[in-house]
């Protein structure tokens, strides 16, 4: 599951919490290695399109970091 989906699904079984996962890719869909994570509150006014607001904020926070941590020796 990706996109849009993964938010109406958090939505509708009430979750109180999502977040990200920055994972090395390997040959299975979405199985690499994690390397960070990152959570975020839902609350029960939250749409979906405010859930993945709430999701890019974090990607766009935490994706550079960790990306130059990766790269820097």
């Amino acid at each position: 599951m990706y996109g849009m989906r993964v938010h109406e699904a958090v939505k509708a079984a009430g979750e109180t919490e999502t977040g990200i996962t920055i994972h090395y890719v390997n040959e299975r869909y979405d199985e690499g290695d994690a390397i960070f994570q990152a959570k975020c509150e839902v609350t029960p006014d939250d749409t979906p399109e405010g859930i993945a607001q709430k999701i890019h904020a974090l990607e766009h926070r935490h994706f550079p970091v960790v990306i130059e941590k990766l790269l820097t020796p």
